[in-house]
């Protein structure tokens, strides 16, 4: 379990997070929801230690997070892998390589610029493309592929890391309809059929609605709701969005998603 217990990041007067507490359960799939400037970036990057708590505790495993320091740390980055919007790949490094970069914390990093990786690593990283159906790729530069494809990679490499924990900070957001689908079907599969924990930043309703067991809403770096998706009421989807007004209807750009356009249109294939 990931105990979180008034967590705090703090930039000057401004709390980008403050006194957050949550527990998450092994294996679950918690989407993480709020408008931009919420707190839901720096909770993740908080999570990873890519960025230093004010104040707080991250417990997993009787562990402060918080409190590990020179391997330690780097060990619970492994464990705890991270997905962005931006992908993050070596655009000029073919995409088995950018993947295999997933097992740095394991190498040298000298000998793992020079592509010096075990059969089996190499192996690893093949069904890891594979079971996001980019092993055709694997010998293509990063640089070629599309924003669906890059994100699955990115996705691939921090499957190398053999993470507990999966933790997606925007994954979908600069992504079309199509393939914002195909990436968020892959994070739900990877959750049930590898039991890894997934926390996952989204910007509309709808997306976490329906492929999170747990919706946790942001407003002003607090968290104002964390339940079951189904018992989001419009009151409280407006408190989480800064809606004001009361009974009348939610902005569509709130609460649709373009996984939902993306439905709606006619089937058709699309390279991804």
């Amino acid at each position: 379990m990931l105990e979180i217990t008034d967590l705090e990041k703090r930039f000057g007067a401004v709390a980008a997070v403050d006194r957050v507490s949550l527990k998450i359960r092994d294996g679950q799939m918690v989407g993480v929801i709020g408008r931009s400037g919420a707190g839901k970036s720096t909770l993740l990057r908080l999570i990873n230690r890519l960025v230093e708590p004010t104040a707080g505790s991250i417990v997993v495993g009787g562990v402060d997070v918080v409190a590990l320091k020179g391997a330690a740390l780097l060990a619970w980055r492994a464990r705890c892998a991270m997905i962005f919007q931006q992908f993050n790949l070596v655009p000029r490094l073919d995409v088995i390589t950018n993947v295999l970069l997933g097992r740095l914390n394991q190498h040298a990093t000298i000998p793992s610029l020079f592509k010096r990786f075990s059969d089996e690593e190499r192996a690893f990283a093949v069904r890891a493309l594979h079971r996001l159906d980019m092993a055709g790729q694997a010998l293509q530069r990063a640089e070629t592929l599309s924003g669906g494809q890059m994100q699955r990679v990115a996705i691939a490499r921090a499957l190398m890391q053999e993470p507990t924990i999966l933790l997606a900070d925007e994954p979908i957001a600069s992504l079309d309809p199509r393939n914002a689908a195909i990436v968020m079907d892959a994070l739900r599969t990877i959750n049930r059929e590898d039991g890894i924990t997934v926390l996952c930043n989204l910007h509309t309703l709808d997306t976490a609605r329906r492929y999170c067991d747990r919706v946790v809403g942001m407003a002003n770096g607090r968290v104002v709701f964390d339940g079951d998706p189904t018992a989001l009421s419009p009151d409280t989807v407006r408190a989480i969005y800064g809606v004001e007004g009361d009974g009348g209807e939610i902005d569509e750009d709130i609460t649709s998603t373009s996984l939902d356009l993306a439905e709606s249109r006619p089937a058709r294939r699309a390279a991804v």
